[in-house]
């Protein structure tokens, strides 16, 4: 199924080099879902992952010319979705660095939690402690690790497609993994322990 996609991906883009401005369309609606994964994995924001999407087509789009069909487009697009989100946290942290009055964080949009009629209150205010923790940690990574660790585990790409979307060696890949795994640990293994 993973090479028929590919195929389709490259008869897509061959049709869009062509002339056919309209057959983009179907690589955003192949693709988009995935780009959103990513950059809210990366963002932690519903918002911001929305505008990395559209900034990712748009990029892609205009730089279409430069893909290389030998090579595989999802990997590609990755990138570049990679380098946006990137782009926005870097903008996010130095806009951050110049306010001066801090407000209040607004509530989480777009979560919805569904309580289990069985679930215990202690059982939910654990399950949320743990959420915070894991959202912590992930910030305490560089942003190479979360992005290497985010592909390999939430999104299950090999290490060298890790490698090819990060723009590195495969060594350098596995080692920024193996890193933020090591990190991940060292900060929630507190909570781990609780569980034993």
């Amino acid at each position: 199924m993973e090479t028929l996609s590919r195929q389709e991906d490259a008869q897509v883009v061959g049709q869009i080099l062509a002339g056919d401005r309209d057959a983009y369309r179907l690589l955003v609606e192949r693709h988009s879902r995935n780009i959103f994964r990513v950059a809210f994995r990366v963002l932690n924001n519903e918002q911001d992952a929305e505008e990395v999407v559209q900034e990712t087509f748009l990029r892609a789009y205009r730089n279409l010319g430069k893909f290389e069909q030998r090579s595989i487009f999802s990997t590609w697009l990755y990138r570049i979705a990679m380098n946006c989100a990137l782009d926005m946290k870097k903008k996010a942290k130095r806009t951050q660095n110049t306010l001066i009055i801090a407000e209040e964080p607004e509530p989480e949009s777009g979560e919805i939690q569904v309580e289990s009629p069985t679930a215990s209150q202690d059982r939910l205010l654990y399950s949320d402690r743990v959420k915070k923790e894991v959202l912590q940690a992930m910030e305490e990574l560089s942003d190479v690790e979360r992005s290497a660790f985010t592909l390999r585990h939430f999104e299950g790409l090999s290490i060298e497609e890790i490698a090819g979307v990060l723009g590195i060696q495969q060594n350098a890949a596995k080692n920024r993994i193996f890193r933020a795994v090591k990190k991940m640990r060292e900060a929630l293994g507190p909570i781990v322990a609780t569980l034993k």
